[in-house]
């Protein structure tokens, strides 16, 4: 599909199909919509009476025009209330009418979309990127697609001429959220550790980035025994991998980006069991989807940041060589562990990663982790937890998930919470109370990090959605990615 820019007007464009966006109670055709209404026979008055459309947000209406018009097809999207209107809402409003557009069998679309804030670069981006996300669809493992029509084969952004490169990089940025999105979405039979360290050989070696990859010999002289337990039952090699950009010239700042690498959580010997969704468990790398899909943005954008992306991958599984309840673990930093549930896995990877992340002396470290089931409980599907050590850092997070429409909502790092963890036989426990799950995970990964500015993301709930979203379709969502890019670009 290409995607261009014009300054073409409304008046003059031809094509299959012309998308209009409209506000919340301001439908009436004045203008330019007056004139082409009056120059589309009165199809997009008789449309808005017909289909009663108010202008809500998401919502969407299509009619054919009649013959001898330059267009076939007109479809309108409702903005919502234009004093609400966010920069997601143009990116949901632009998905929404590509799926509409799709629908209706056009192979060439015209947009016209309102500016977002004055801002005709960062508009043009969001409007590409949700109409690229909303007609990405993985067939990979489907003996035939089920979509067989005609696919849309051009789209013009009217009134956006000379917004190339936003175009470009909403391109780029949309490269990493289908990657992510496919890696989450495979299935652990297809996505292993030895393949997501392939996945980063394939970026490295794309895009020039550096790449280091521990097996589990380098992982023992290093003292990660954290990981190492998690990865001592499963019959695939563990996988260490450590992506890292550099730009030209010396780094504006020095940042790194963890993502958890379970390709599979069994539960261990504390097995999942009915109703616990362990044929999902194919997500639990999410927060390294995330990590990868950002690396392969974030090398196309080519930020003046140095940047580390950190996954410790292995499965959780069981057999005679599974880690016990009650066995004590040493992780790289010296601290010891004592499990008390074999399930709470992810922060045993995370909290080596943490340890190593530190020792590159790096300005800030983020992690991203499908950790929780009780932050999913505390924030629903679609709001990701964050937690973190540093204001700094957790308002350019927030700032960043905004532009990115990513929902993210920050949690209390509660100090006193902790004392539910401490061990008799060891320096701590990895599971907390039941009450404040996702509370005393943050504080169990905090504990690896010393004095560097942390921030740890809680992505169990959005990184799959069960029905489509906006510019998300069901299944994987990629979440993540967008706004480590923009907190990689704007910190």
């Amino acid at each position: 599909m290409e995607l261009r820019v014009t300054n073409t007007p409304i008046l003059q464009w031809s094509g299959d199909g012309l998308a209009i966006g409209l506000f919340e109670d301001a439908v009436e055709l004045t203008g330019d919509l007056a004139a082409l209404d009056e120059k589309l026979f009165g199809t997009l008055a008789e449309l808005i009476a017909e289909a009663e459309f108010k202008g809500k947000e998401g919502n969407t209406a299509s009619s054919r025009v009649g013959s001898g018009s330059p267009i076939r097809k007109i479809i309108l999207v409702g903005l919502g209330k234009q004093e609400s209107l966010k920069l997601d809402g143009i990116r949901r409003a632009a998905g929404a009418l590509a799926k509409a557009a799709k629908k209706e069998r056009c192979k060439t679309l015209g947009v016209s979309l309102p500016l977002w804030n004055g801002e005709p670069a960062t508009t043009a981006q969001a409007i590409a990127e949700g109409i690229e996300l909303a007609l990405y669809q993985d067939n990979r493992f489907k003996s035939e697609p089920e979509d067989k029509g005609p696919q849309i084969e051009q789209v013009s952004l009217l009134g956006f001429g000379g917004q190339d490169a936003a175009i470009a990089r909403a391109r780029q940025v949309c490269s990493g959220v289908i990657l992510a999105r496919e890696l989450v979405a495979a299935p652990a039979n297809i996505v292993t550790p030895i393949t997501l360290a392939e996945t980063a050989e394939t970026i490295a070696r794309e895009f020039g980035l550096g790449l280091e990859v521990l097996e589990r010999e380098d992982c023992e002289k290093l003292g990660m025994g954290a990981f190492l337990g998690v990865a001592q039952a499963s019959d695939l090699p563990p996988k260490f991998i450590h992506l890292t950009y550099k730009p030209d010239g010396i780094p504006r700042r020095k940042l790194a980006i963890i993502g958890k690498g379970l390709t599979f959580d069994s539960g261990g010997l504390n097995i999942k069991g009915a109703g616990s969704g362990i044929e999902m468990m194919k997500t639990d790398m999410g927060g390294a989807g995330a990590a990868l899909g950002a690396a392969k943005a974030i090398a196309q954008l080519k930020p003046d940041v140095e940047v580390h992306f950190i996954t410790a991958a292995t499965e959780n599984m069981i057999s005679g060589h599974a880690m016990h309840p009650g066995d004590i673990l040493t992780a790289s930093n010296g601290k010891t562990i004592e499990i008390n549930n074999t399930d709470a896995e992810g922060r045993l990877t995370l909290a080596d990663a943490l340890v190593f992340a530190e020792k590159l002396g790096v300005d800030a470290i983020v992690d991203l982790a499908t950790l929780t089931g009780a932050c999913v409980i505390a924030l629903g599907d679609d709001i990701a937890g964050l937690w973190s050590t540093d204001d700094a850092i957790a308002n350019q997070l927030l700032q960043a998930a905004e532009l990115a429409g990513e929902k993210l909502w920050r949690m209390p790092m509660e100090e006193k919470y902790f004392e539910g963890m401490k061990s008799l036989v060891a320096d701590m426990k990895n599971t907390g109370p039941r009450s404040g799950g996702s509370i005393t995970a943050a504080l169990f990964l905090k504990q690896f990090v010393k004095e560097t500015a942390w921030a740890h993301l809680d992505i169990a709930g959005p990184v799959w959605a069960d029905k489509e979203n906006g510019y998300n379709n069901a299944g994987a969502t990629g979440y993540g990615v967008r706004t480590l890019v923009h907190w990689v670009l704007n910190s």
